[in-house]
């Protein structure tokens, strides 16, 4: 398995540990992705006993959930467009466009490829005063509204091969350019898009000038030194198998002498900042929101 189908497998193994997702659905989703019926067996068992903390992520009521999520008060609708990617093959995108921008952001989906909730979440930096796009990353296979079952589009990320990944992302960062000339570029992923954040600035891209991957896990033997953003990594204190890599992700931040800052959200958990999912910590999301408005405010304009 390549580091990001065995992040994904994990991320399974670790939502039927929660009681999210039950042990038949857990089984189905990690043999669609490839795993073997007797290492998906072994994979739940593992996670299920590494802490027994099932149904850590609560859904049950939270302080403020009534509220409406950061950022969507003043959020640009955003559209569908299609722009060409490597070798001249058509990526699909949302796009959303500040009246005046202050610089552009790439915004990296989820495993679940792009949903409502990153084309609200790309909407909500165009009100902010970003413009921003977010790529589909299953563009080649039709979109992500060419799969019906969630689990399908998850296990087709799980097939693309990291270099297909940065070379879409790539050709995204290039297309804000176009879009917003002569204004500085950030990155913001979210879980398997926070690891593409840190995948992208590993594989040399002078062109960012800031990121903010959320809760990403940071790639093997990752060499930062290509990069030049001032990258911002966001975490959450009860998310101990993506928190793991963190101390790799400072040590290589520290030797490619990049400015950075991590913020730790206390009492949150894997994928706070979805209001769609079951793990959405309100509190945790706002002031998240802020510190990435506040970063960019200092590192793109």
């Amino acid at each position: 398995m390549t580091p990001l189908q065995r992040y994904i497998a994990e991320e399974i193994a670790t939502d039927h540990a929660d009681g999210l997702i039950g042990r038949r659905e857990a089984l189905r989703r990690l043999g669609m992705l490839g795993v073997g019926a007797s290492a998906a067996v072994a994979l739940l068992a593992a996670c299920s006993s590494s802490g027994d903390q099932a149904n850590t992520a609560s859904t049950g009521s939270k302080p403020g959930a009534s509220s409406a999520p950061p950022g969507t008060s003043g959020a640009v609708a955003a559209t569908a467009i299609t722009f060409p990617g490597p070798g001249g093959r058509p990526l699909q995108a949302a796009w959303a466009a500040a009246p005046q921008p202050r610089g552009g952001v790439l915004v990296i989906h989820e495993n679940k490829g792009l949903t409502d909730h990153i084309r609200s979440v790309t909407g909500r930096f165009a009100g902010a005063g970003y413009s921003a796009l977010a790529v589909d990353l299953l563009s080649e296979l039709g979109g992500t509204a060419a799969f019906t079952d969630p689990a399908a589009a998850t296990a087709e990320l799980g097939k693309i091969a990291p270099d297909q990944f940065i070379g879409d992302l790539r050709a995204g960062i290039a297309e804000l350019e176009r879009r917003v000339p002569g204004k500085k570029i950030g990155a913001t992923g979210f879980c398997f898009g926070g690891g593409l954040v840190w995948l992208l600035l590993a594989s040399g891209t002078p062109e960012l000038a800031a990121a903010t991957p959320f809760y990403g896990p940071f790639p093997e033997n990752g060499d930062l030194s290509g990069a030049k953003a001032a990258v911002l990594g966001i975490y959450a204190a009860k998310d101990e198998r993506v928190i793991a890599s963190r101390p790799t992700a400072e040590a290589a931040l520290d030797r490619a002498e990049l400015t950075h800052e991590i913020y730790v959200a206390p009492n949150a958990d894997h994928a706070f900042f979805n209001d769609t999912g079951p793990r959405y910590n309100p509190t945790a999301a706002a002031e998240a929101w802020q510190r990435v408005l506040d970063w960019y405010g200092t590192y793109l304009g």
